[in-house]
């Protein structure tokens, strides 16, 4: 993408490989809410020219021979995370946050061609029972299991989900998957929360058709939700989330704030709410991930949207800004591989 909206195509060599990397053959590439800021220049930490893709499947084609974790055929995904390796965060643990953190497809290069070279730290295999598709929806998937993991175990919990987009559902199904006793989701898209239902989520509210305080606690009972997760990134969500939360609980952060956020703190303060924030993954959320889809506890097909192949790579964003509320998710197909 040379520039917003603007997307070309060149041929360049299969690339080197070192001795501890991977040469994979891409073949699925998911479209992302990040990846539509940048088709519109909105999105704030990155600049043109870039190569896009960071929801990736795709089969080893090579391997290097210090390369232990997998081998040529293997169906795999990529973890995009680029970081220093030296920050507090780093040193302790926290990589997802690092000081100087990098992601492919934004800060640097992504995989949005037929060869992508990558150090096989950051090659995660899955069992060749799941298809491309949902290969390519770990990572989605992944920032799911991160923003729910950091409430802690929500098994026997009731969980609020406030947005039932990708992400939203995403988050609503692995609240689900983790154990939670009821899961709330809300949207005011009758298609999403048709495709919430569809993916066996228990309660599905549109707020501007139904009385979300009512149906809180019809959902819950009186004592509401045990957390919630704001999963849109708009005031008019986090709002929402604040108003209907019990006294006490956490608020997850998961939806990316355009803007800067106007948050009624004055209501945050009186009833001891926690907002806390999330910021993508660690392989070890990579891996939980595959677990719930390969057990069944995700269900991702009806979350599939639209195909497209890589030289019409802009139709595809054409395709999402006309169906924006109806689209969930829609994939660039690279390679031919079924």
């Amino acid at each position: 993408m040379t520039q917003p909206g603007v997307i070309g195509f060149r041929d360049v060599p299969v690339p080197e490989m070192g001795p501890d990397q991977v040469l994979v053959r891409i073949v699925r590439i998911g479209v992302c809410g990040s990846d539509i800021h940048v088709n519109h220049g909105t999105h704030p930490f990155m600049s043109y020219p870039v190569v896009q893709g960071h929801e990736v499947s795709g089969v080893v084609e090579k391997a290097g021979p210090s390369v232990t974790n997998v081998k040529p055929g293997d169906p795999v995904t990529i973890m995009p995370q680029v970081t220093c390796g030296t920050c507090y965060a780093c040193r302790h643990g926290n990589y997802h946050i690092c000081d100087s953190l990098k992601v492919m497809g934004f800060q640097t290069v992504g995989t949005a061609s037929d060869f992508f070279a990558v150090d096989a730290a950051k090659v995660l295999p899955y069992p060749s029972t799941m298809s491309y598709e949902e290969g390519a929806m770990i990572e989605p998937l992944a920032v799911a299991v991160h923003a729910v993991g950091r409430l802690g175990d929500v098994m026997g919990k009731g969980i609020a989900v406030y947005g039932a987009g990708p992400i939203g559902n995403l988050v609503a199904q692995t609240a689900r998957g983790l154990g939670a006793r009821r899961v709330l989701v809300t949207d005011v898209s009758e298609h999403r929360l048709a495709i919430a239902k569809q993916c066996g989520v228990d309660a599905c509210i549109n707020p501007s058709t139904s009385d979300l305080s009512a149906a809180t606690v019809a959902a819950f009972g009186p004592d509401k939700a045990d957390a919630s997760l704001e999963c849109v990134g708009i005031d008019a969500t986090m709002d929402q989330a604040v108003s209907n939360a019990r006294k006490g609980t956490d608020i997850v952060v998961v939806g990316v704030f355009g803007q800067k956020a106007h948050v009624d703190l004055g209501l945050v303060q009186d009833r001891e709410l926690r907002l806390i924030g999330t910021l993508m993954y660690q392989e070890k959320d990579y891996r939980k991930a595959i677990e719930l889809i390969a057990t069944q506890k995700v269900q991702l097909k009806p979350l599939m949207s639209a195909h497209f192949p890589l030289e019409r790579y802009a139709d595809a964003y054409a395709f999402i800004d006309k169906n924006r509320d109806t689209s969930m998710k829609v994939f660039i197909d690279v390679s031919a591989t079924k």
